[in-house]
């Protein structure tokens, strides 16, 4: 049966918030949770970006929802870091964590100094990363030079089972690389003849048999007006190009970038409806595809509507169009 996760979104919502909201997620039949990973948020209204690591330990906790997170290991985190992190977490709520690591975007990495390095580049150390993420988490010894250095790391408090490893792609091309090493897919939605190529390019590269998550970015509000507003205002400077938004460094890049965006752009990027049907029809179709997990980002402020709308309407149907589609 398809999971239907929650976004927990840190450049939007302080982590007592969010952690308020997770719980009602839960409460109202969301049976995931995934955490954004930022140091910046994608622009100043958006306003907030708490440290995912220490709130996951809270929201973990406080509910019993399994989690994931997206992560960038290589720059701003130390992949022995992460993998030691990750390793805490999984003994601490066994088989509960998943993480997604991806090559990052300079708006979060660039804070430490180093040179920002090309797509090919960043790729590689990814992979190695999760190389030596892999390893630890097996117990041995690692070392390694290179773009990433370890020098004789060693975990001592590992988890009885490993988490998850799921590569972020966005791109066709990504997503059969990440089929050849990852666990799992995660990727965003697209349009629904473009997400189907998408998953074929990871099944057709490695991925085959293996789960596939997807992040539905929406907007559901009381009006369709109303639905369309809040995206535009909150979401039109995450819409660019993968290599766009990787590249940028500052919020305020991301505003002058997104300043000429026409709402009527919107409807290509998010899901924009007030109307539970149409937005459970979407979902229908994304669990055609194979999804293992849905996980519902409502891109505008407005969540506790959303959760309660959702968890009313649209969750308790989706279980049966996922029997459906096994």
């Amino acid at each position: 049966m398809t999971r239907i996760s929650y976004h927990a979104s840190h450049e939007q919502f302080k982590p007592s918030e969010l952690l308020r909201y997770v719980q009602a997620a839960e409460k109202a039949g969301f049976t995931g949770a995934l955490s954004s990973d930022h140091f910046k948020p994608w622009n100043e209204q958006q306003g907030e970006s708490g440290f995912a690591w220490s709130w996951l330990g809270a929201a973990m906790q406080a509910t019993q929802l399994r989690f994931g997170i997206v992560n960038a290991p290589g720059q701003r985190y130390h992949p022995a870091i992460i993998a030691q992190a990750a390793a805490t977490l999984g003994e601490l709520f066994p088989e509960r964590f998943w993480i997604a690591l991806g090559s990052g975007q300079a708006l979060n990495e660039h804070i430490t100094g180093d040179r920002w390095p090309s797509k090919p580049e960043r790729n590689a150390r990814l992979k190695a990363s999760a190389d030596i993420i892999r390893a630890l988490w097996k117990g041995e010894t690692v070392s390694h030079d290179g773009m990433v250095r370890v020098d004789q790391a060693k975990l001592y408090t590992l988890p009885k089972v490993a988490p998850l490893i799921v590569g972020a792609a966005i791109t066709e091309e990504t997503a059969a690389w990440v089929g050849s090493w990852a666990d799992a897919l995660i990727t965003i939605s697209h349009p629904h003849e473009q997400l189907k190529k998408v998953v074929q390019a990871f099944r057709e590269n490695g991925g085959q048999g293996k789960p596939m998550f997807l992040k539905v970015q929406l907007s559901y509000a009381s009006t369709d007006e109303e639905a369309l507003a809040a995206a535009h205002r909150e979401w039109r400077t995450n819409i660019f190009s993968s290599e766009l938004l990787a590249d940028l460094k500052f919020p305020s890049q991301f505003e002058a970038a997104g300043k000429f965006v026409q709402p009527a752009e919107m409807y290509d990027y998010v899901r924009i409806s007030s109307d539970p049907e149409r937005h459970l029809e979407w979902l229908r179709q994304d669990i055609s595809l194979g999804f293992d997990e849905l996980i519902l980002h409502n891109v505008n402020r407005n969540q506790e509507a959303f959760i309660r709308v959702f968890g009313e309407k649209v969750l308790p149907r989706l279980a049966g169009a996922s029997q459906r589609a096994q």
